[in-house]
């Protein structure tokens, strides 16, 4: 891999790498949300889910629209629900090693 494209990754990567921003996206790969629709998934200002908002617009994952007065949020990349449903693998894989430890470690003397 080249270094710019290591770079343009980490960056799509890091605008994931939130709590908050994961929710988003999970609720918008359900259908396209306004702000309001999403504050919901976090008890903060709405101007706080548009600043998460502008971090997934910058990596490309996320899109706007208007529609009269709001602005319409839509996944632009559905595929990176993959990479959230790859996580979900990485966590079980973590899950069954330390069960693994944990019942080794009980067997010792």
């Amino acid at each position: 891999m080249k270094r710019d494209d290591a770079m343009a990754r980490a960056k799509i990567l890091k605008a994931m790498a939130n709590p908050t921003r994961l929710m988003m996206v999970e609720e918008l790969s359900r259908g396209d949300r306004c702000v309001s629709d999403l504050r919901f998934l976090a008890r903060v200002d709405p101007s706080v889910i548009s600043r998460h908002l502008a971090q997934l617009k910058q990596a490309g994952i996320v899109t706007e629209k208007r529609a009269g007065l709001r602005i319409i949020h839509h996944l632009e990349c559905p595929c990176i629900l993959q990479a959230l449903d790859c996580t979900l693998g990485v966590m079980q894989t973590e899950v069954t090693r330390k069960v693994r430890v944990a019942a080794g470690a009980s067997r010792m003397p």
